[in-house]
């Protein structure tokens, strides 16, 4: 991409921004890296600006799209940050440092080395999210490029990418990006089989062509009458996906039946319901297939209609119905509503609702001393699988699968888990450790006199309740 293209895409969304300071951070890292090559021969420099398009793709700011350009001039050049602080700032120069790796410390083992670089990037995530935007970019692109390094750094980056970086882009609510990084790291990991896959959706996509082209006709010729605006996209589901579903269901590709899908994208709420309305009087909906999103968004602000309904020709259609924003928001999540990118300096819950969660890491991850226990409770908050649970007055948590009633419990308040000596779900009693599900009624029975036992270490999930039990018994002597 060259200079012209990246401030004119820039000035598309961000018209009156001086674009002078990226113009400098464009020639200024591209003299830097002038001597570097990337492992396919290429300049370097290509990396720099194809990390750059993929942050104009989401439309951000000034100095995150600067950053890009710049993430690596600390790290692989002779500049220093204070340099770079002198020359741009100090906003770009700690952008820059929160993206830079640990390459300098050394470290006992690969797990170790591991959770540091993700304790980091997760304190430098809580200050500013456009950190993690800047990296998530950053490894987009390293993907794309992979097949240039050894097999095994191949697969080691790749594992990485599978369970760490799509997981973090699914919560940010970055769809889009995720299943790119999923589908990545998955030729990378599994090509043989992917290739497979691949060409098998090839073949079905294009049989399948005729029966989405009916669908949308008849949908069309009832739905335009009623004026609701509408547009349909169709998609087909990623490889990845299509492959965990393969093995949920221990089924093979040719018995999975909604690998093709439909969008209806229109202008509000109301509209969303009423186009339900008119699939469900036309086409015999899947009975259970209905889920509502938009009254129950997911942890990261997911919104959307989901159904799946039986077409003219017997298959399964699955159809996705949401508004314009909500699109927006399931293609690339908190990056959708970055308000630095417009100088808006109003009403930001939205955003900060996004952004709570990564604070709340902050306290609860200090408390994880081992490299290892650190990961998998990293893992754990970034779990794709939710359930939704209620409490009695009627109140939702949602926590990731797996999540027991004492999860729960530190879910609703850290005195409620403190206190908590046992639970009722759905009205029976239960022990502590009972894993939840989607829809249960949790209550919770407390006592003054009761208090965290070491034992609940083994009972929990979160990462939060991990953290309140670990504080209290410290507190208490107690060695953990």
């Amino acid at each position: 991409m060259s200079l012209s293209d990246l401030l004119e895409k820039f000035r598309s969304y961000s018209p009156s921004v001086d674009a002078g300071v990226l113009e400098k951070a464009y020639e200024f890292s591209k003299h830097m890296h002038r001597d570097q090559q990337r492992a396919s021969g290429e300049h370097y420099f290509t990396h720099c600006e194809a990390v750059a398009e993929t942050l104009l793709e989401f439309k951000l700011d000034l100095p995150t799209v600067a950053a890009g350009l710049l993430h690596d001039v600390v790290e692989d050049t002779p500049v220093t940050a204070e340099d770079l602080k002198a020359e741009f700032g100090e906003e770009i120069a700690r952008l820059v440092q929160g993206v830079t790796k640990l390459d300098a410390l050394q470290f006992s083992s690969q797990d170790h080395f591991q959770s540091e670089n993700w304790r980091k990037m997760i304190l430098a995530t809580a200050q500013d999210i456009r950190v993690i935007l800047i990296k998530l970019a950053d490894r987009l692109h390293n993907m794309k490029t992979l097949n240039y390094l050894e097999r095994e750094q191949q697969q080691r980056i790749a594992h990485e990418t599978i369970s760490l970086y799509a997981p973090l882009a699914h919560r940010l609510g970055m769809f889009a990006l995720k299943s790119e990084l999923e589908d990545l790291a998955f030729h990378a990991l599994n090509p043989d089989i992917a290739a497979e896959l691949g060409e098998k959706l090839k073949i079905l996509t294009k049989n399948r062509e005729g029966a989405l082209n009916d669908f949308k006709a008849t949908l069309e010729k009832v739905a335009l009458p009623t004026g609701i605006p509408f547009r349909i996209l169709a998609r087909a589901k990623s490889l990845h996906s299509i492959y965990g579903k393969m093995g949920r269901q221990k089924k093979p590709f040719e018995e999975i039946q909604d690998l093709l899908g439909i969008r209806l994208i229109t202008d509000n709420i109301s509209n969303c319901y009423a186009l339900l309305g008119i699939v469900h009087s036309h086409f015999n909906p899947v009975v259970g297939s209905f889920t509502d999103y938009i009254s129950l968004p997911k942890m990261n602000l997911y919104q959307s209609l989901h159904t799946t309904v039986i077409g003219e020709a017997g298959d399964l259609i699955e159809i996705q119905i949401r508004t314009e924003e909500m699109h927006r928001t399931s293609e690339y999540g908190i990056a959708a509503h970055w308000r630095y990118k417009q100088g808006q300096q109003g009403d930001d819950r939205h955003l900060e609702e996004k952004l709570n969660w990564l604070r709340q890491w902050i306290e609860w991850l200090q408390d994880l001393k081992s490299p290892r226990e650190f990961l998998e409770s990293f893992k754990t908050d970034l779990e794709l699988h939710q359930v939704f649970v209620f409490t009695p007055r009627g109140d939702v948590k949602a926590l990731p699968a797996g999540a027991s009633c004492l999860d729960f419990a530190f879910a609703i308040h850290t005195e409620i888990g403190h206190e908590c000596f046992g639970a009722k779900v759905n009205n029976k009693m239960v022990k502590l450790g009972t894993v939840l599900k989607s829809g249960d009624v949790c209550e919770i029975l407390t006592r003054k006199a009761g208090k965290p036992k070491k034992d609940w270490l083994k009972l929990v999930k979160t990462a939060r309740a991990r953290s309140k039990i670990r504080h209290y018994l410290r507190e208490e002597g107690e060695a953990v």
